[in-house]
């Protein structure tokens, strides 16, 4: 299969992925050595796992700190090549605030991270018990946020050094719902995941109440796939598991998981 067809099987969008997944393939196939990735979500993994298994040569491992992770850094290797949980560099980083007297939130530490200019694919899960966090990242961005970054918000911080052993098992209730959408749609999806009015999805959209990947996205119309992760503000979470084909009346079987605020 020539890499023209592969692409027609993902979205025009992801084209840039599957040429920067097959290039660390191509690395690791010509040199013969491991080529570890930065943080992948789990459709960009999908899509990595899809173009690796066209390859007798190579494998692929892939960790995020905990058996949940929904962020994850890859190794592609070859065949002959056994991955060791030092390949992968991970370190996990408890944030030490006082507890009594402040109150961290996701959304505030995300912020901090993406605000010292560092990309989302620059670390991994933020993790919560609901009082304590902590956060997936490298061993070069662990050294930047304990030299460099001392305040979440208005919140004086430490980055405290936690063995992976020791890492949080984060208050996450996903629930199962199995559901129909007329179309495989964002709105469309984001009405049936939190039971909106197709309107009233499609207006959280256009005002930027929504990620995708991550990614805000504001087009309605923009086309979901397996393995897509939906954030919607003030609402919760969202993951689509499987497409299940048609029903009699042509409308599109889904199953996913949410988290509702």
């Amino acid at each position: 299969m020539d890499e023209r067809n592969i692409k027609q099987h993902f979205r025009p969008d992801e084209a840039p992925l599957i040429d920067q997944i097959n290039d660390w393939i191509a690395t690791a196939t010509n040199q013969y050595r491991p080529v570890l990735t930065s943080f992948l979500n789990p459709r960009q993994r999908y899509i990595a796992r899809t173009l690796v298994n066209r390859s007798t040569e190579i494998k692929m491992s892939s960790a995020g700190g905990w058996p949940g992770a929904e962020m994850q850094r890859l190794l592609f290797y070859p065949t002959y090549y056994h991955p060791q949980a030092a390949d992968f560099d991970l370190q996990a980083l408890a944030v030490d605030y006082p507890i009594k007297f402040a109150e961290l939130h996701h959304r505030q530490i995300m912020g901090t991270l993406l605000g010292e200019g560092l990309s989302r694919e620059a670390f991994g899960d933020i993790l919560t018990d609901e009082i304590h966090w902590q956060v997936i990242v490298t061993h070069e961005m662990a050294r930047f946020l304990r030299q460099n970054v001392n305040h979440v918000g208005r919140v004086k911080v430490k980055w405290l050094p936690v063995e992976l052993t020791a890492v949080l098992t984060p208050v996450e209730d996903w629930e199962k719902l199995t559901t129909t959408v007329t179309s495989l749609r964002l709105d469309s999806i984001v009405a049936a995941g939190f039971n909106y009015s197709r309107n009233r999805a499609k207006q959280l959209i256009e005002h930027g109440l929504v990620r995708l990947n991550w990614e805000e996205i504001d087009r309605p119309d923009y086309p979901i796939v397996e393995h897509d992760l939906l954030s919607v503000r003030h609402a919760g979470r969202l993951r689509i598991d499987a497409f299940g084909g048609k029903t009699r009346k042509q409308k599109d079987k889904v199953r996913m998981s949410v988290i509702r605020a």
